[in-house]
């Protein structure tokens, strides 16, 4: 849907390229669409598993002790166990979920849109920034609710969300922000949304991207002894061990940062922890966050305030698109690349990816991010011509020319 939404949107400065016409989308061709490539994706996962000999049981699972889960009428014992149920939608008190008007997006997901074209998307956070965007590309006329300026609790910077709004704007999707909708009514044709200004806005139907809570319910962690928090997180250790050592749990379940790449990484360390105890700590700074919204907003690490709190100095090494020959031959030049690093050692404390392709190239960023000699790694590194990811090595070669990091860098 994103690549989908992108597409159409940069279709608007085609002329520019001498071609000719603009793009539209039809929501219910990109459901389909879509709907095609998840069930190929999860089919070629389960048929590779179905290979490799892993038995699976379809069923709403339950513990009935430390060793022993249930599914359904199924019990099956393990020397191990990993919990990894992820998460399901927030769903605000005053949103009755109500088939074809108020949707959460995994309901989105599963089945086709509903009729109309008037849309209230409701949720500043990362779910909202990228449905707004994505909905209005689609043929959508979005209404978008939110408690505040869109992502303005992430941890990516100022500059960063500039341009994020920036673009937005640019596509005259804009946020009703410090918005709550006081009540809400299911009309026979839609959704009416009444707000405390005495403003009311009628929609065909509401999206809520209202966040995500971790999926407990019904898992009966109390027969295995497995604590939760207050908001229903599994507890783990940096191991990903529950207070039940041979329990662990990975991802949305357990993980507040409730992405893919963080639920992919903490598998990977609870297996190695599972083959060799505590031989593998989670490090949740390690792992790319990413936004797919109008423009790719990546990061990794700490931003300069965490730094500051943890009583290092940051350096900024700070390369622009603007000028980089790949993005003015795609008449693609917002973004940049800002790598963070420790004034005093010369460490990498993180890094920051903006525009196109910002996924693949903050994925390269975190291929050397832990090594102490990170910043020489990319000083050192053969890049191709034109390529994006040219900024790292601008942004290496700033941080050693500006803040005198020359020998961290370069060895001399």
């Amino acid at each position: 849907w994103h690549h989908t939404a992108h597409l159409v949107a940069s279709s608007k400065d085609f002329a520019k390229r001498g071609i000719s016409g603009a793009l539209t989308a039809d929501i219910q061709g990109a459901w389909d669409h879509q709907h095609k490539v998840v069930e190929n994706v999860r089919d070629s996962y389960t048929d590779y598993m179905k290979r490799l000999g892993i038995a699976a049981f379809n069923g709403a699972g339950k513990f009935i002790d430390t060793h022993t889960v249930a599914i359904d009428d199924t019990q099956i014992t393990g020397k191990h166990i990993i919990i990894a149920t992820g998460s399901s939608p927030f769903v605000p008190e005053n949103y009755p979920l109500t088939a074809g008007r108020i949707l959460t997006t995994d309901d989105l997901f599963d089945n086709p849109p509903p009729a109309g074209k008037r849309v209230a998307v409701v949720g500043s956070g990362v779910i909202g920034t990228e449905f707004a965007f994505i909905l209005s590309q689609l043929g959508c006329e979005i209404v978008w609710i939110a408690n505040s300026k869109p992502l303005a609790n992430s941890q990516f910077s100022q500059p960063a969300l500039k341009i994020l709004h920036d673009t937005l704007n640019k596509l005259d999707i804009k946020a009703r922000t410090r918005s709550r909708a006081q009540s809400v009514e299911v009309l026979a044709d839609g959704v009416k949304l009444s707000f405390a200004d005495g403003q009311s806005e009628t929609v065909d139907w509401v999206l809520l991207g209202s966040g995500r809570r971790p999926h407990t319910d019904a898992l009966n962690t109390e027969a295995a002894g497995v604590a939760l928090d207050s908001k229903g997180f599994v507890k783990v250790n940096a191991y990903l061990q529950t207070n039940i050592p041979h329990i662990y749990a990975i991802g949305d379940v357990a993980n507040t940062r409730m992405t893919a790449n963080q639920a992919l990484a903490d598998a990977s360390v609870a297996i190695a922890n599972i083959l060799s105890p505590k031989s593998r700590k989670q490090d949740v700074a390690a792992v790319p966050e990413l936004v797919y919204s109008a423009v790719e907003l990546g990061r990794i690490g700490m931003n300069e305030d965490e730094a500051e709190d943890a009583e290092l100095e940051p350096a900024v090494g700070f390369a622009a698109f603007e000028s980089n020959p790949r993005a003015l031959g795609q008449d693609d030049i917002n973004g940049f690349v800002r790598l963070i690093a420790d004034m005093d050692s010369g460490a990498l404390l993180g890094a920051e990816v903006v525009g196109s392709e910002a996924g693949e190239i903050i994925h390269s960023i975190a291929q050397q991010f832990g090594h102490d000699d990170a910043l020489a790694r990319f000083a050192g590194m053969f890049y191709n011509h034109p390529a994006r990811t040219e900024e790292i090595q601008n942004a290496t070669e700033t941080l050693a020319n500006k803040w005198g990091l020359s020998e961290q860098v370069f060895g001399a």
